[in-house]
């Protein structure tokens, strides 16, 4: 099977500088831009903003 293009694997990475990273999928259709959630850093130990890394 061949891999879906409109979902790519993409990274977030943390805002607050620590490097962390999360791996997941998204739609392009429904998230042409930059995708950016509220995540949980557990090297700083609170929730921060994490952005799509290209």
């Amino acid at each position: 099977m061949a891999r879906n293009e409109l979902r790519p694997v993409i990274k977030l990475r943390s805002n607050a500088g620590t490097g962390y990273t999360y791996v997941t999928r998204k739609n392009r259709r429904n998230d042409p831009d930059r995708l950016t959630l509220r995540k949980y850093d557990p090297i700083i130990r609170r929730h921060v903003t994490f952005r799509e890394e290209r």
